[in-house]
């Protein structure tokens, strides 16, 4: 039985945490950006999509990192993703802003193809309980994130945001010297059979299929929420302060959904912990929809705690798999992922421009509902 190496499992959840407080930055400053820049709810929709294109290659990058002392991707990061989203204040420009974003996408991709697997390396036979604590690093980066921009909007201006970007540099700084040593198992070095790259997408198809389609309905709900909350209450004459609030207790309940979940799949299956976050966001959001003006802040801690269970029972599903390539197959994952996040992303700001954010709300819990009639399908072990 492989050692949970407690050390190594938390200092890699607080790179997640480093790298993800300076991404979660977007969502609390869409409002301003629209509003600096002048653009609709469908080009803002960009912004993110621009931030997400880098995953297309998530493969290409994840045979690359196979090849490669991975953990020198997850030390560098957060000081390029500071670097760029700290600038966004700065600039006043459309394009500008979406190479930033490009920019910053590069950097989380060449995070989070390598970190989980990082991760099993140290969790041993405790997958599940070390993607909690990884997803617990990411889901209080997005509760602190929205915290700290808006501090620091309150303190120096749009404009003086640029002042955060020291503090990814000494993340990363602070990484190389509790990561320097850290070592991945040599899979290249194991018998691989020759082709074993098409071998594993061969025997791996129905599964990523399945897995595509639950992501594809359950995507909408959480995008639309961790991205455009703010500008739906900002446009229900909420402040752009009580928004971010409101931001931050989402993702702070989302860590709790996220610790647990793990840990439960462990112990109950992944399948289970699924299906019980897929009826608890369904009844959430028709809570949200019909009763939030009086009682957000007991809905957003129910919702939160739902809406991020998936992330660390995906994760351990993925590793879950027989296979001598992880890196690699983590990254097709996180490409789906990321590529079906763009496109409800997409569809959200457009429909919203349309129709209005309430009935695309409405038309995302319908999807989350639909979502469980997949989960019966997908081949998930019943405990890990």
């Amino acid at each position: 039985m492989k050692q949970f190496k407690k050390g190594d499992v938390y200092t890699i959840s607080f790179a997640h945490l480093f790298h993800d407080i300076f991404s979660s930055f977007l969502a609390p400053l869409l409002p301003l950006l629209i509003a600096k820049i002048g653009i609709s709810l469908s080009l803002a929709s960009f912004l993110d999509i621009a931030r997400k294109i880098p995953s297309l290659f998530n493969p290409l990058l994840g045979l690359m990192a196979e090849r490669r002392d991975v953990k020198y991707f997850v030390i560098i990061t957060p000081a390029i993703t500071a670097t760029a989203m700290g600038l966004l204040g700065v600039v006043n420009s459309y394009i500008l802003a979406l190479i930033l974003l490009f920019i910053a996408g590069v950097s989380a991709t060449l995070f989070h193809i390598p970190s989980p697997t990082m991760i099993k390396e140290a969790a041993g036979n405790e997958t599940g309980k070390g993607m909690s604590y990884f997803m617990v690093g990411g889901e209080s980066a997005r509760t602190i994130g929205p915290l700290i921009i808006t501090g620091a909007i309150s303190l120096w201006g749009f404009e003086g945001t640029y002042r955060l970007i020291p503090f990814g540099i000494a993340a990363s700084i602070f990484l190389y010297f509790k990561l320097k040593d850290f070592e991945v198992e040599d899979f290249s070095a194991k018998k691989i059979e020759e082709g074993s790259t098409k071998k594993i997408l061969k025997s791996l198809k129905s599964f990523f299929i399945i897995l595509g389609s639950y992501l594809l309905f359950n995507a909408g709900t959480k995008s639309a929420l961790t991205l455009y909350l703010p500008v739906y209450l900002v446009r229900h004459d909420i402040s752009i302060y009580e928004a971010g609030i409101s931001l931050s207790i989402l993702q702070f309940f989302g860590i709790v959904g996220t610790f647990f979940s793990g840990r439960f799949s462990d112990r109950i299956g992944r399948k289970a912990v699924l299906l019980i976050s897929a009826f608890g966001i369904t009844f959430s959001m028709l809570l949200f929809i019909f009763f939030y003006k009086n009682a957000i802040f007991f809905i957003l801690p129910l919702l939160g705690f739902f809406l991020f269970m998936p992330g660390p029972v995906m994760l351990s599903a993925v590793q879950d798999t027989n296979t001598n390539k992880p890196t690699f197959v983590n990254s097709i994952y996180m490409g789906i992922n990321f590529g079906i996040s763009s496109l409800a992303v997409f569809f959200i700001g457009f429909f919203a421009d349309r129709f209005g954010l309430d009935i695309v709300y409405e038309i995302c819990t319908l999807f989350t509902f639909l979502s469980i009639f997949i989960i019966l399908f997908l081949p998930l072990k019943k405990n890990a």
